[in-house]
């Protein structure tokens, strides 16, 4: 397995070595801001540079070269597989009856399934049900086969977010790539570190991701009055206050954030469900947490990945961490270099929802908030 990484930079252009030395890999990552994306000219570029690639990427809140975060900039990560296959598929949503739940049915069946070992997926992130999505996906998939990956992300603005399948940046698309053969080893891990208080409210009135009420009160007029000031700056405030929710289904607790607040209806539009009969709590955020979450996160992936350093980590932070950690933000991708080695590439993305089973041989969820990691190997 061999792996070159390039990064660019509107201010600085190339701050590494451009991209080109391998021009034989079938499999390229490519993340950056919403704006740099659409400029036609890069994707151009990296397809005439890989032109055997499967090429996926999105639009981010913030992207992972190495141990850097940087902002506006585009990272590049191309790998060549030596005993590995890799296929795509993408579908739009809102054609037809496209819904969460069928774009991931219609994913899963477009991948082969024999000898299939694991499914990475990348989906817009403002429209998308993250739960939906991973039900319709692991409705058709075989039962032993993980999905992990994320929702792309639009800085802190909540506008739009891309996500390209080799021509180029689409809204409203989302991708799967399905890794095949039997040298592929793979980690995954995932945590979060947010500190729950107020007390635990049920909620009485939701629609899949859309919750109104809670204890039979507006939830959004209870959201509001725990923000204070900060609810003028709502839905992005919300980034800085989750909600756990806790239900038999979800015995572990689930993260969820905000995507989207609708006054008129006193409602919350969030990145995955918010089952009626659950309970919710309000979270915020303890920076020592962070840190250690992502650090566990990483210690997970790495002992399910054998225990050694792994040639790649894929990286899916939530952007409300990113806004917590602030000028500290490297602090979470520093402790997971220091798990995994400095022999293993580092890439990935600030996102607004993380797709990862919450343990080994566990069903796959939707989560918010956490630091997400799918470590990639050839044995």
């Amino acid at each position: 397995m061999k792996i070159e990484q390039s990064t660019w930079r509107k201010s600085k252009e190339w701050i590494t070595n451009p991209p080109g030395k391998l021009k034989s890999a079938q499999w390229v990552l490519t993340f950056g801001s919403r704006e740099i994306l659409q400029e036609p000219g890069h994707i151009l570029n990296i397809r005439e540079t890989y032109p055997d690639a499967l090429i996926v990427g999105c639009s981010t809140a913030g992207e992972i070269s190495g141990a850097r975060v940087y902002d506006d900039s585009l990272v590049i990560t191309a790998i060549e597989f030596e005993h590995t296959r890799v296929k795509g598929a993408q579908v739009q949503l809102g054609n037809g009856d496209m819904d969460s739940f069928k774009a991931g049915e219609e994913l899963a069946k477009a991948l082969d399934h024999e000898n299939l070992a694991h499914v990475l997926v990348i989906s817009e992130g403002t429209h998308t049900n993250g739960s939906d999505l991973v039900r319709g996906l692991s409705k058709h998939l075989p039962a032993d086969v993980a999905i992990t990956g994320g929702l792309a992300g639009d800085g802190a603005n909540f506008e739009e977010t891309v996500v390209f399948f080799n021509s180029g940046p689409q809204a409203n698309s989302i991708v799967v790539v399905g890794f095949y053969g039997d040298k592929l080893q793979i980690g995954y891990g995932s945590m979060g570190g947010w500190d729950p208080f107020g007390p635990e409210r049920l909620i009485t009135r939701s629609e899949g991701n859309v919750l109104f009420e809670l204890d039979d009160q507006s939830a959004l007029g209870l959201y509001k009055n725990y923000l204070g000031d900060h609810a003028k700056d709502l839905p992005s405030s919300a980034l800085l206050f989750p909600l756990s929710i806790r239900s038999d289904d979800y015995p572990e607790q689930l993260v969820r954030t905000i995507l989207a607040v609708d006054d008129e209806a006193g409602s919350m539009t969030f990145a995955g469900d918010v089952p009626q009969g659950a309970y919710a709590r309000f979270m915020k955020a303890n920076f020592d947490r962070l840190v250690d979450g992502a650090y566990g996160a990483a210690k997970n992936s790495f002992e399910l990945g054998g225990n050694e350093s792994p040639d790649l980590a894929i990286l899916i932070s939530c952007v409300g961490r990113k806004l917590v950690l602030q000028q500290m933000v490297e602090d979470e991708v520093e402790s997971v270099r220091e798990v995994l080695g400095e022999s293993t590439t580092l890439t990935g993305f600030y996102s607004y929802g993380e797709i990862c089973p919450s343990a080994p041989n566990a069903n796959c969820d939707l989560h918010n908030q956490t630091m997400t990691i799918t470590t990639i190997s050839e044995k």
